[in-house]
């Protein structure tokens, strides 16, 4: 008979578990690259309760993300939510590297079930189809979707994106620097106004704002002491 102490660990991503070909090794090398996008047929796990608004950061509209499909960076076209890393980087959260195991395998998302990394074609076929967005999982009459339209309508990565590539192509650096200087500066103001106002923590805040324009900007090379002040 099988104890419950025994079905846990096999519901467990097990790295010491040897596999033979065209089956997962369990390396984690999948876990340790990011966590999944999230698709509509998720909204269960999360209704469930096994991942939480802090476990989730959103990419915003136009910012630039990886591409499996083109296997390049490029702006997105419409905002998707994904699982956050952990500290700075992008290992997923729920990845516990000591032991090489997803600590919510049983109830691990849509990309994460798909993903054979010895054939992508079932993963690459929903890339991009039917993810969620914050207004899928934010109740409709939440205030924080008040911040939320402002911000996007005041900090977008779309006009962010178009500062920088002005920026690239040495177009009247100092004007260019000084927009982007007011844009970051009321990036942070809005998230610390909403900081206050509903007791946001750093992890509920990358959910809500996504990343904040210094760190997009920093990733991209340019000097924070010259951009935040």
């Amino acid at each position: 008979m099988r104890t419950k102490k025994t079905r846990k660990k096999r519901t467990e991503l097990d790295a010491s578990t040897p596999q033979t070909a065209h089956r997962c090794m369990r390396c984690g090398t999948c876990c340790r690259k990011g966590g999944p996008a999230l698709h509509e047929e998720d909204n269960k796990i999360l209704l469930a309760g096994h991942i939480e608004r802090e476990h989730l950061i959103t990419i915003r509209k136009g910012e630039l993300a990886f591409s499996p499909l083109s296997n390049r960076l490029e702006p997105i076209e419409r905002e998707f939510i994904k699982i956050a890393g952990k500290g700075k980087g992008w290992v997923c959260c729920f990845f516990d590297e000591k032991k090489s195991t997803c600590t919510i395998y049983a109830h691990r998302p849509l990309e994460c079930r798909l993903l054979k990394c010895w054939d992508t074609a079932e993963l690459l076929s929903v890339i991009g189809q039917k993810t969620l967005s914050r207004a899928d999982i934010i109740s409709k009459d939440d205030p924080i979707l008040k911040f939320i339209k402002t911000h996007e309508k005041e900090c977008s990565l779309e006009k962010t994106e178009g500062l920088i590539s002005a920026l690239l192509r040495g177009k009247d650096n100092e004007a260019l620097l000084e927009k982007l200087t007011s844009l970051v500066q009321r990036d942070l103001t809005l998230r610390s106004q909403a900081i206050a106002k509903f007791g946001l923590s750093l992890e509920e805040e990358l959910f809500i704002f996504g990343r904040p324009l210094f760190k997009i900007l920093g990733a991209r090379g340019f000097q924070l002491d010259k951009i935040a002040g």
